[in-house]
C-alpha cells in the first residue's frame, strides 16, 4: 500500500536562490519591532546590505520565511508571509536610525543614478553641478571634484570660473585626508541643498530628447512624424529640426574631422551613405581623400546601380553614429550651428 503524506509534513524549501543578506533581511521583517537589538548590532555598511535586500525582496512565501527561520532559531511558530518593500524598509529603518541617516540611506536604495551621493554627482550635468560649486569655498569645491571621476571633474572645471578653478585646482595639489566628519557634513549639505532640487535644475529639455529619437527613425518616418506635428505644432517642430543632427550636418566638418571620420567609418558604409548625400556633402569627402581614393569610391559608387532608400538611410545613420563616438572621444567637433560651435582659425 502507498504511504499518503500526512498534510503536516514539513515542506522542503531550497534556500539556495536567496543570499545571506536576503535571509537576514527575511529574519528581520518577521522579527518586526523586536528586531531593534539585532539592528543595532550591524554596522553601517551591513545595514545597507540588508536594507538593499530587504527593498527588492518583493514577496516571501510563508513556507520560505519559515525555512530561513529555522536556520537561525530553534524554532519559530506562526511564521506568516512577509513583502519587502522601500516604505516597509523605511517604516523599520526610522525606529533605529538618525532621521539624517535614514534619509541619505533610502536615497541611496532608491536612487538610480548611483549608490552614494558622489555616484549621483558623476550623473549630474557639469554645467549644472559648476553653477553650484562657484559658491562654495575652493576647498569645499576640491574635495568634491576629487571624489567624482576624473572625466567628470575636467568638465566641471571647464565650466566654473578661470580663476577660481585655478585655485581649485591648487587646493586639490595640496590636499591632505579629509576628516570622516567633515566628509559627512560635506555629504549632507549636497544631498540637502543640492542634489534634493538637482531633478527640478537639470531637467532635460523635452525637444532634445525628442530630437535624438527622431534621429533614430528612418527617412520616410522622420517625414511623416514632421509633418504630423507642423499641423499640431509648427514651433516645436521647427525646435526638433533644429535640434537633431543629421546625415548632411557632417558637411559642417573640417578637412581634420572628415578625415577622422574616413579612416574610422566602414568604406561599404561610405560608399551606400555618399549615394543619397547632396553634390556639396560628395565632394566635401572627396576633397579630404587622395586622388586614388576617391577615383576608387567613386567606382564602387557607379556600380551599386540602383539602391533602395531604406539602405541608404541605415548606412547615413551608422556614419552618424560613428561621428558622435569620435566627438564623445573628443577626436572630432560635431558643430550644431550654435555661436559657441563656429570655428576660429
Amino acid at each position: 500500500m502507498n504511504a499518503l503524506a500526512r498534510p503536516d509534513a514539513p515542506v522542503a524549501v531550497d534556500l539556495s536562490r536567496y543570499s545571506g543578506a536576503e535571509k537576514a533581511a527575511i529574519v528581520l521583517m518577521s522579527l518586526g519591532e523586536d528586531a531593534k537589538h539585532l539592528w543595532s548590532l550591524l554596522d553601517e555598511e551591513e545595514i545597507k546590505e540588508v536594507s538593499q535586500s530587504m527593498a527588492s525582496l518583493g514577496m516571501v512565501p510563508s513556507v520560505v520565511v519559515e525555512a530561513v527561520v529555522q536556520e537561525f532559531v530553534q524554532r519559530m511558530s506562526g511564521a506568516g508571509s512577509v513583502m519587502g518593500s522601500l516604505d516597509q524598509t523605511q517604516r523599520m529603518l526610522a525606529s533605529i536610525l538618525p532621521k539624517e541617516k535614514l534619509d541619505g540611506l533610502m536615497e541611496e536604495i532608491r536612487g538610480p543614478a548611483g549608490r552614494n551621493i558622489w555616484d549621483k554627482l558623476g550623473n549630474v550635468n557639469e554645467a549644472v553641478l559648476a553653477n553650484y560649486l562657484k559658491n562654495e569655498y575652493p576647498q569645499t569645491v576640491a574635495v568634491v571634484l576629487a571624489k567624482v571621476r576624473p572625466e567628470h571633474a575636467a568638465k566641471v572645471l571647464a565650466e566654473l570660473p578661470s580663476d577660481f578653478a585655478a585655485e581649485c585646482i591648487l587646493r586639490m595639489l595640496g590636499m591632505e585626508p579629509v576628516q570622516r566628519e567633515i566628509l559627512d557634513k560635506i555629504e549632507t549639505t549636497l544631498r540637502t541643498e543640492f542634489m534634493s532640487n538637482v531633478a527640478r535644475t537639470s531637467k532635460r529639455d523635452s525637444h532634445e530628447l525628442m530630437a535624438e529619437i527622431f534621429n533614430n527613425f528612418d527617412r520616410q518616418t522622420e517625414s511623416r512624424f514632421i509633418n504630423a506635428l507642423e499641423s499640431k505644432s509648427r514651433d516645436s517642430a521647427d525646435r526638433i529640426k533644429a535640434l537633431m543632427f543629421v546625415f548632411e550636418d557632417l558637411g559642417k566638418l573640417d578637412s581634420g574631422g572628415v578625415q577622422t571620420l574616413l579612416r574610422a567609418v566602414d568604406k561599404s558604409d561610405l560608399a551606400l551613405a555618399l549615394k543619397g548625400a547632396s553634390d556639396a556633402l560628395r565632394n566635401l569627402f572627396f576633397t579630404n581623400m587622395s586622388e586614388r581614393g576617391g577615383k576608387l569610391l567613386k567606382e564602387d559608387m557607379a556600380s551599386m546601380g540602383p539602391v533602395r532608400l531604406k539602405d541608404v538611410d541605415a548606412a547615413q545613420a551608422r556614419m552618424v553614429a560613428q561621428a558622435k563616438e569620435l566627438a564623445a572621444r573628443g577626436e572630432i567637433v560635431l558643430a550644431d550651428g550654435k555661436a559657441d560651435d563656429e570655428l576660429i582659425y
